[in-house]
């Protein structure tokens, strides 16, 4: 799978990354996983709202992790909720979402049609639907769009 701006390659990675091995596949996870290695830590960066079954990467995602693993995902910082009028980030993300995210996404049937606006409900909902038992927003704040998020198994 490959979305615009993120790759498989790229855009997030399993611990094979910071051991020097470069980054991982959610499908390469899972393999490794079948077999006998699993991983501490994943981290998917700003690429989850581009994929067109989030739920079904992140039950990848899970499976691969040893027990007492971590799941780190960053994310643009959207509202938590719509608000109309929408301030200025909100319709940077939404023009962002029109035009690159949502229809990469969508680009592949089927597609759970996600888009750059992934509210943390919706994050909460894929991580539920793949096994997560819960997600947590991470303190880190004055980090610019982003927001971070654990998932626990």
């Amino acid at each position: 799978m490959r979305c615009s701006r993120c790759t498989w390659g790229t855009g997030w990675a399993g611990t094979r990354a910071l051991a020097g091995h470069g980054p991982a596949t959610a499908a390469e996870l899972t393999a490794r996983a079948g077999g006998h290695e699993r991983y501490a830590a994943v981290f998917a960066f700003e690429c989850i709202h581009d994929m067109p079954q989030p739920a079904d990467t992140l039950t990848r995602i899970r499976r691969a992790l040893r027990p007492g693993g971590t799941v780190v995902v960053m994310d643009e910082a959207t509202a938590v909720s719509l608000t109309a009028p929408a301030d200025d980030t909100e319709r940077l993300l939404y023009g962002f979402s029109l035009l690159i995210c949502l229809p990469d996404g969508m680009s592949h049937q089927p597609s759970a049609g996600t888009g750059t606006v992934m509210r943390p409900a919706t994050l909460r909902r894929y991580a539920v639907e793949a096994g997560f038992r819960a997600v947590e927003v991470l303190p880190i704040s004055d980090f610019g769009f982003w927001r971070f998020y654990r998932l626990l198994p």
